[in-house]
């Protein structure tokens, strides 16, 4: 395959990762600069990543071959900086220094008159945005030794999200660096325009004139708004009746799971395809983890929409019914759609991992959640939210034998967002509703909890 050219267009990553590519790099020197002013020797689990990467020759040469093919194929495009890392040796280092931070907010343009330039909500993302997007990343990345030993790094990291320690980003300003404090008065009103432009069935309940903490549960008389960490705020619960459900006793209405915005409705599924191709087709056996439910979905119907990073990010019930089976299923972190990065033939974009949603259902790590619906003529459904990236935690709060009304929560994402999936089986005649265009460029969520379908 040959290297195309560059789309700036589209170097958008679901606002988890600035629009303005220069400010990723911008952050990715400060990361430098922090690690060479706190030296620290790499925790077990890098230590254990870098000594599995040194005993495998030819892991090691696809690793260092993703960081010099990443190099040599960015030349290529109109970008005036050199990518950073360059080395595996240098990811470590600056890996290392993550696992100190907490996701920070950015601003562009002159204090006063600033515009949002979103979050590095995904920092390790940010560091491998163009190695993942080479042939020898993907190699590297469907390890299954690399995902495990990825998996420890995460979760290590995931410990100081949930420490009095994460909670500096929340309060502290650096105008110097474009970083705003995520509890600042600007960031409030952009979290709470994504609220407010929230579409539904319903109007929106939420008053013009509303406050950050009218709409979610928060104590503004203290510094961090009784927040006891970053993943606490992350993970924040919108007050009682922001959130309606529509019709909660009318089991032909189907709500929304997560406050998201729609991608696709695909129907008449294939149990098995490849996902793995430019198409990106959904492959139930590969989503269901071949589970032994997944042959009812057979031509079914798929419906998927993703989380932007000032979302809401929890999940909850669409239906009525009784909790069948739950499972949390481990997969890839950092594998993407080969046509979606420097492959694309619309253009070399780094905005990959976002753009292969559809493929990540197969392969990223994800829960399953089957429930039988009360309404027979939706029955056996299944909500599948998918962790991108970072966003390797789903956490599930129901279990099989448990009773759900539409809108009970069902569990949440930690340290993130992400995308997810609701599957119906054939034979499910659905209506579904249109706030928004579904695609990539949706620009608003659907309300969690509003209506989305209805069973004819």
């Amino acid at each position: 395959m040959e290297a195309t050219t560059f789309n700036k267009a589209k170097q958008l990553l679901g606002s988890w990762l600035p629009q303005d590519p220069q400010i990723i790099e911008n952050w990715t020197l400060k990361i430098k600069e922090f690690a060479k002013k706190n030296p620290s020797p790499l925790i077990p689990e890098i230590s254990e990543f870098q000594n599995l990467v040194y005993s495998d020759p030819v892991l090691y040469a696809n690793v260092q071959g993703m960081f010099a093919e990443a190099h040599f194929l960015k030349q290529q495009t109109p970008l005036t900086w050199e990518p950073e890392p360059m080395t595996f040796e240098d990811f470590l280092v600056l890996l290392n220094g993550i696992m100190q931070t907490a996701p920070e907010a950015y601003q562009t343009g002159a204090p006063g008159s600033q515009s949002p330039a979103g979050m590095i909500g995904f920092p390790i993302n940010a560091l491998l945005a163009w190695p993942m997007a080479t042939n020898f990343g993907y190699d590297v990345f469907s390890n299954t030794l690399v995902n495990q030993q990825l998996k420890k790094i995460l979760n290590y990291w995931s410990k100081f999200l949930v420490t009095e320690d994460s909670r500096y980003v929340l309060i502290e300003n650096d105008p110097s660096e474009n970083v705003i404090a995520w509890l600042s008065e600007l960031a409030q009103s952009e979290m709470m325009q994504v609220a407010q432009g929230a579409l539904g069935l319903e109007p929106n309940p939420i008053a013009p004139n509303a406050t950050f903490s009218d709409v979610f549960q928060s104590d503004p008389s203290d510094v961090y708004y009784g927040f006891k960490s970053w993943d606490d705020f992350f993970t924040r619960l919108f007050c009682p009746n922001v959130r309606p459900v529509t019709a909660p006793n009318d089991d032909s209405i189907i709500v929304n799971a997560c406050e998201s915005a729609p991608l696709q409705v695909a129907k008449n599924v294939a149990l098995s395809d490849q996902f793995w191709l430019k198409g990106q087709p959904y492959s139930l056996e590969n989503m269901l983890n071949f589970d032994q439910l997944a042959p009812q979905f057979d031509g079914g119907t798929v419906y998927q929409a993703f989380l932007s990073a000032l979302s809401y990010h929890r999940w909850h019930s669409p239906v009525n019914g009784k909790i069948v089976k739950t499972a949390v299923i481990n997969g890839s972190y950092y594998l993407e759609n080969l046509y979606q990065g420097f492959y694309n033939p619309e253009g070399a974009d780094s905005s990959a991992p976002n753009n292969s949603q559809a493929f990540l259902t197969a392969v990223a790590t994800r829960a399953l959640i089957f429930i039988e619906a009360d309404n027979p003529a939706i029955g056996l459904m299944c909500v599948m939210p998918v962790g991108m990236a970072e966003v390797s935690s789903c956490e599930i709060k129901v279990q099989a034998g448990d009773v759900v009304k539409k809108g009970d929560e069902l569990g949440m994402f930690h340290f993130g967002g992400s995308t997810h999936c609701l599957l119906f089986r054939p034979g499910v005649n659905l209506d579904f509703s249109t706030y928004e265009t579904p695609g990539l460029d949706a620009p608003n969520n659907i309300r969690v909890n509003t209506q989305i379908a209805k069973v004819l």
